[in-house]
């Protein structure tokens, strides 16, 4: 029978992880993970958000014993390249004329502690954007409607990011967002909580 009783913690401060954690109608807490981001020395995009997932649970477990605790971090990889945050809207602007007819890999690192038992899932899930050819203008309209100054590759695919894309490919939508939930669901499942939960 699936456990009702275990306390789920979202290791992130990130709105767009929280908003997606609450599809699946469980309660849980947040908590700030304090950790490096910094890349190791030839490291791959998706072993980077795989280790790092797991450090920002590992960093907040020993605050919540008998949890489920969840991290997570992502990526967007361009020729080889990881793409960050712009910061501002002239760097937002200046990515997204790069990327232009391009196709972007998005890695998104998950991991599952049971503080419990000590027992963790660490992965990662890939989810690939391919652009439009994008005409400055676009660019400048986008940027000034949407202010996608927080999101690696400069747009929000929740948002009117969805209309600069020629076409999406992945196995898990909510893994371009920051936090794949079909993963996340089965990993859950398999620890014994009810995903979906029962009826209060």
């Amino acid at each position: 029978m699936a456990d009702t009783t275990r306390k789920l913690v979202l290791a992130s401060t990130s709105r767009y992880r929280a908003e997606l954690l609450e599809r699946l109608h469980l309660p849980f807490e947040t908590a700030r993970p304090a950790v490096d981001e910094t890349p190791l020395a030839h490291e791959l995009p998706e072993a980077m958000v795989a280790r790092l997932a797991e450090a920002k649970a590992r960093a907040v477990a020993d605050v919540y014993p008998d949890h489920l605790v969840i991290g997570s971090d992502q990526n967007a990889s361009h020729a080889g390249h990881v793409l960050g945050k712009p910061g501002d809207s002239v760097h937002a602007e200046v990515q997204l004329a790069a990327l232009s007819g391009e196709t972007v890999t998005f890695h998104t690192g998950l991991c599952l502690l049971d503080t419990a038992t000590g027992k963790v899932r660490t992965g990662q899930v890939p989810f690939t954007v391919t652009f439009r050819e994008l005409s400055p203008e676009e660019i400048r309209r986008y940027v000034a409607l949407d202010q996608p100054l927080d999101c690696a590759g400069s747009f929000k695919s929740e948002g009117l990011g969805i209309s600069l894309f020629a076409r999406m490919s992945g196995d898990d939508p909510t893994a371009l967002v920051g936090l794949p939930l079909i993963t996340l669901g089965n990993w859950l499942r398999e620890a014994g909580v009810a995903v979906p939960p029962a009826p209060l």
